[in-house]
């Protein structure tokens, strides 16, 4: 059974994210097992070290995903006749202490808790049938860890007009896998302020976008051994990348070339197109040279900057 971490009742803002820094919770042992798609291991990292560049927390998302979490709570009660309460508190594992839950419900009556999500309709075959995505089907398993419950319930409004709620038993396979990294994650990265490697995935190139978003003009510096091993991985991936696209591109052609004049072909189940796209863009070397105030005036410059090995 889990321990009371913190009362959350009257904790500001500022004090609850103080918390969640002196643990792991539900949505950080996602990004750990790199299942979560918006953030990455090196992410969490920064956050429990008080390093991690300020998150919007006032996008549109966060937003309705906040406010929508008591209708969500009170339509899944409405739907099975479970009564939900909340638990003003973050909840700690009674032996591994780094491991924390923040949940959104308990089910009263029952050892099981509830996390209630929104979506967005283009991410609706996520859900389809029995699928749970992997984020959150960890997350919850994460919170039968802490709690020591026995099952968890996940609902979900995708769209704003459809209601899907789903149970997830308890894996103890899954939670033994998930004390495992969180525990290597927390005493040989976070204690010992050892941070884990950048992966591939987009959080980190957002991260790092973040974290370095402009160079020191003509600076350099001496990268170590272990930059040579990278280099190779890297200049190997990009031939190997190169050699797909060229079949990729290779079969295109050869399909383009049997629809000819057509729109559209059928081949078995898969239908094929090579349709007609209207586009138009602004020409902005004519514009430049016709109009050189006008241009001055709409024109916006952007700092980005761009990676290569040569």
């Amino acid at each position: 059974m889990s321990v009371v971490f913190a009362n959350t009742n009257e904790m500001s803002h500022e004090e609850w994210l103080a918390a969640r820094r002196k643990g792991i919770g539900g949505s950080d042992a996602a990004a750990i097992a790199g299942l979560n798609k918006w953030k990455s291991p090196v992410a969490v990292y920064l956050e429990k070290i008080g390093q991690a560049p300020e998150e919007d927390v006032s996008s549109e998302a966060a937003y309705w995903g906040t406010v929508l979490e008591d209708v969500v709570a009170q339509e899944f009660s409405k739907r099975t006749g479970l009564k939900v309460r909340r638990k003003n508190a973050i909840l700690q594992h009674p032996e591994h202490s780094f491991m924390l839950a923040n949940v959104d419900r308990l089910i009263a009556g029952e050892k099981a808790g509830l996390e209630c999500k929104t979506a967005s309709e283009y991410l609706k075959e996520e859900w389809k049938d029995d699928e749970v995505p992997a984020q959150y089907l960890i997350q919850c398993q994460h919170y039968m860890a802490v709690t020591g419950f026995d099952s968890w319930w996940i609902a979900v409004l995708i769209g704003g007009n459809k209601f899907i709620y789903k149970k997830i038993e308890r894996d103890e396979e899954i939670i033994q896998y998930l004390i495992q990294i969180e525990s290597d994650f927390w005493n040989n990265h976070v204690l010992k302020k050892n941070p884990p490697m950048f992966d591939g995935s987009d959080a980190s190139s957002d991260l790092l976008k973040a974290l370095y978003p402009t160079a020191k003009f003509d600076e350099e510096i001496e990268l170590p051994p272990h930059a040579n091993e990278l280099i190779a991985k890297y200049e190997q991936a990009k031939q190997e990348e190169a050699e797909a696209a060229e079949r990729r591109k290779e079969a295109e052609n050869q399909l383009k070339a049997m629809l000819g004049d057509y729109e559209r072909a059928f081949a078995g189940d898969r239908i094929v197109t090579w349709k007609n796209v209207r586009s138009s863009r602004v020409d902005t070397k004519l514009l430049k040279a016709k109009y050189p105030e006008i241009y001055q005036e709409v024109a916006k410059e952007t700092v980005s900057r761009r990676f290569s090995i040569k």
